[in-house]
């Protein structure tokens, strides 16, 4: 047993080593866990591959697409008009709003697809008050996060349920995270609206969204600090670049800078593409480096002109808009460059710049390689906006104007389905990865999605994460791993009683999973606590329950929950601003949190 042991905890320390490092994609790491499992002798091969068949899995995949057909509908796109139309333009009771929206969504939906929904709005939002994004999209983030912490409907909640099962232990149905989730969710929201939003005011690391005064729009040539990299040049005559076009100038290519507008006999041409020509004495709006430029030029050399200040009226017309979008969670866009995706072919949009987390990127665009949480500043026609409205790849932030609020009919037949198989879950809580997926089938039976839908909804990195980890608790509690471990913490903690050992394990959870995905951290913690739970004579699942909310608690750090890094950009925040905001509201959720879980969930 003793070879069993070493094995074990020599793959969970470089399981946790690549996790931290980031260095290997996570469903990968989780997948090479589970095969080394396997191959090392630690499980058989069908408790290798348990994981794929787990209700837990089923039950998270079900669910995005039950959430995918609500979207889908506009569903959830009307709820979130609903309630941000409440909020009018006080920025306090705009913020108050935008967490109940973020929560309310996240109770039924993956946080991130609530979070993804609600952002077009928010920024809209922001600009019709003339409100910062700075000051909303972290309540956002934080909205949806606390929603999920009241029910059973989120990854880690699931995991656990199904790790509790796995040792004949009843596992949670869908409202038991009510009675503690619904404080935590509550305190959570008063914290940030009453207090917490004010370490944002003025105080972001780059401030984005400023607005000079209640009048004016913010001007996003200024947010993006794009006019420290735009020059003008004059083509001279018998220029190599005359009558060539765009395509073929090999400008971007060979010289590193982009044509963002030509001036051409005192006027303005924008909404270039790549088969616009260019002519003697044309003057060149170029996007990059200047001095760059300079000494690569040749002759005829290109005559340079005084610097101008730019605004975002400059690049726009009655046909040409400048907007911003950012990538979706599942783009096809991520890990793509500019050029590989053919981006402006695809789109009829030229990338003016990107802001990935606290910074902009405004030179060698086409080669750099988009991340999730990714911000694009476009210019393009405005035809082309409904296009990039509907595609599944972006997220267009923009103020969609008031439409009325209409449920379509197939909204209606999804929202009914909906709830018809929440409610079948919640009174028969042991079928509920079944009825879940019997749901999720209803949603393609009735022609609401198809199944390529469907099947596109899934995010099978997170799929893949969950049943490549879930073994390793398997594995943990077949070699006694967590059962040693289990004595360690009951040996330091367990002269203290049971509240003591329940707070270190909750700080030890809360802890990891500020750097950790909260699906594996539950994995690993989850056993560990069940098996203290077992060893002191006191309810499993009280313990099970805390490492459950306490994988949520992801506030310190962006990297805590890809929701925090989905609205990093938008926000222009930077790690500090999480920790400022982020470390007293984990320290008052730990105290609620530890108020009311005994209360509900004797020990």
């Amino acid at each position: 047993m003793e070879r069993e042991l070493i094995i074990t905890f020599g793959i969970l320390i470089i399981s946790l080593i690549l996790f931290l490092t980031d260095k290997v994609p996570p469903d990968l790491v989780a997948l090479l866990v589970a095969v080394s499992l396997g191959v090392t002798g630690i499980l058989t091969p069908q408790e290798t591959f348990s994981g794929f068949s787990r209700s837990a899995v089923i039950t998270i995949m079900a669910i995005f697409i039950l959430a995918e057909a609500l979207q889908k509908t506009g569903v959830t796109e009307q709820v979130g008009n609903i309630l941000l139309k409440v909020g009018s333009k006080s920025e306090l009771r705009l913020t108050f709003v935008v967490m109940i929206a973020g929560a309310f969504l996240s109770l039924f939906m993956n946080n991130i697809a609530a979070a993804s929904v609600l952002l077009p709005a928010v920024s809209g939002a922001a600009k019709k008050a003339s409100i910062p994004n700075s000051r909303l999209m972290m309540p956002l983030a934080f909205g949806t996060i606390l929603g999920g912490m009241a029910t059973l409907l989120t990854t880690s909640n699931i995991i656990i349920s199904s790790l509790l099962h796995d040792k004949n232990i009843e596992g949670f149905s869908l409202l038991d995270f009510a009675p503690v989730g619904l404080p935590i969710c509550i305190a959570g929201i008063l914290y940030v609206v009453l207090i917490g939003r004010n370490f944002l005011a003025g105080d972001v690391n780059i401030e984005r969204t400023s607005v000079p005064n209640k009048e004016e729009d913010q001007d996003l040539i200024e947010t993006y600090h794009l006019g420290e990299n735009l020059f003008r040049a004059k083509v001279p005559k018998n220029s190599i670049l005359i009558n060539r076009t765009l395509s073929e100038s090999t400008l971007r290519e060979n010289y590193g800078v982009s044509v963002i507008a030509i001036e051409r006999k005192q006027k303005n041409l924008t909404g270039l593409t790549p088969d616009t020509k260019i002519k003697s004495d044309d003057i060149l709006v170029l996007e990059g480096d200047e001095e760059d430029f300079r000494q690569r030029d040749t002759k005829p050399y290109m005559e340079y002109l005084p610097q101008f200040e730019w605004k975002e009226s400059d690049f726009k017309s009655r046909a040409i808009e400048i907007v911003e979008a950012m990538l979706s969670p599942r783009s096809r866009l991520i890990s793509e460059t500019l050029r590989s995706s053919h981006f402006r072919e695809k789109y009829g949009m030229t990338v003016l710049a990107i802001w990935r987390a606290d910074q902009e990127i405004a030179t060698d665009l086409a080669d750099v390689q988009l991340a999730f949480g990714d911000a694009l500043l476009l210019q393009g026609s405005k035809e082309k906006l409904s296009v990039l409205a509907d595609d599944p790849d972006l997220i267009l932030l923009m103020e969609k104007g008031d439409t009325e609020i209409i449920v379509p009919e197939k909204g209606r037949a999804s929202l009914m389905i909906f709830v018809a198989t929440l409610f079948l879950a919640l009174i028969m809580p042991d079928l509920t990865g079944a009825i879940m997926l019997g749901g999720a089938l209803a949603m393609v039976l009735t022609g609401i999605l198809t199944t390529d839908q469907a099947y596109s909804s899934i995010s099978w990195k997170s799929i893949f994460l969950i049943a490549g980890m879930l073994p390793m608790g398997l594995a943990l509690t077949k070699t006694n791993s967590a059962g040693l471990v289990a004595n360690e913490v009951v040996a330091l903690l367990g002269s203290y009683g049971a509240m003591a050992l329940l707070a270190g394990i909750i700080v030890i959870t809360v802890l990891l999973s500020q750097a950790i995905n909260g699906a594996v951290v539950a994995t690993i913690i989850a056993p560990v606590a069940i098996q203290v739970a077992q060893q002191i004579g006191v309810n499993p699942r009280t313990f099970a329950m805390g490492v459950a909310l306490a994988t949520s608690m992801t506030f310190m750090t962006p990297l805590g929950h890809p929701v925090n890094v989905l609205v990093m950009s938008p926000g222009g925040y930077n790690f500090r601003d999480f920790m400022k905001i982020g470390f007293p509201l984990t320290i008052i959720l730990f105290v609620v949190m530890m108020i009311f879980l005994p209360l509900f969930w004797r020990f």
